[in-house]
């Protein structure tokens, strides 16, 4: 097969086969191809370097998690095409999360973790969030609490409570990630949220939920039956 992209015949050239059969036909490293759009690689098409690009980088996932940086690094990539590649991938992530506006509702722990999956699923270390609520469980605003290790995030509850306190919520929705991509809660995961609804209980706001969202699924406490 030749190895410049404009030698092959129409029906197998990546923008050609999505302009006919759409995005979902194309394969991961097609698809990188139409960002980097040429290679820089000479001898390889842009199809063989989003390939190789994804198995330097464990797929997808990995390749989510990289940096400008990191990227630019990569056999015939620079500055430039990795920025093409980061702004292709947030504009995916944002479109994952479906955005729920100041007074809009979550409805369900899968509505949370489709909004947060696309800045969470991706990260090499924990992040830790709450939704914080009115009385009438509308949303008024996102926090970002804490930011961990690889394995770990370190919360305390006055720094979960404090901006609930300023900001007059009534209650809260707990979200946070783990980087295996296994959402199934730790011990550590067991005893903080134990601690966060007792807290929440003496300071007279609830906590609603916690959900711990994965690479692939997410688990709620709730759901879960341990509340």
């Amino acid at each position: 097969m030749p190895r410049r992209i404009t030698d092959w015949p129409a029906d197998e050239r990546p923008r050609e086969r999505l302009l006919e059969r759409g995005a979902a036909a194309l394969s991961e490293a097609e698809l990188l191809a139409l960002v980097l759009r040429t290679s820089g690689v000479r001898g390889e098409s842009a199809v063989d370097q989003g390939r190789q690009l994804l198995t330097n980088l464990a797929g997808v996932v990995g390749l989510g998690r990289a940096t400008v940086a990191e990227l630019a690094r990569q056999r015939g990539m620079g500055p430039a095409s990795a920025a093409a590649v980061v702004a292709a991938l947030e504009l995916g992530r944002r479109a994952v999360c479906s955005r729920v506006d100041r007074g809009g509702a979550f409805r369900t722990s899968l509505e949370v973790f489709h909004h947060f999956r696309g800045q969470l699923a991706p990260l090499c270390q924990e992040v830790f969030y709450v939704v914080l609520l009115d009385a009438k469980h509308r949303k008024i605003r996102e926090v970002r609490i804490s930011e961990g290790s690889l394995t770990a995030s370190i919360v305390h509850p006055r720094e979960v409570f404090a901006p609930a306190v300023r900001d007059s919520a009534a209650a809260m929705i707990l979200i946070h990630n783990h980087p295996s991509g296994d959402p199934t809660p730790s011990p550590e995961d067991l005893e903080l949220t134990r601690r966060l609804r007792e807290a929440g209980e003496v300071v007279g706001i609830r906590v609603l939920d916690h959900v711990i969202i994965g690479s692939e699924a997410h688990f709620s406490f709730v759901d879960a039956g341990y509340w």
